[in-house]
């Protein structure tokens, strides 16, 4: 296990490729901004 084996992430990086164990950028969680409710008047 090491530069050679394609499933670790050195060896990932080693046979520049991308895979689980290595993602090419990490996912953004994309924040939804919460809408304003207009209250009952009672």
């Amino acid at each position: 296990m090491g530069k050679g084996d394609i499933k670790t992430r050195r060896g990932k990086i080693t046979n520049k490729s991308y895979g689980a164990r290595r993602p090419k950028k990490a996912a953004k969680v994309a924040v939804k901004p919460k809408k304003k409710t207009a209250k009952k008047a009672k």
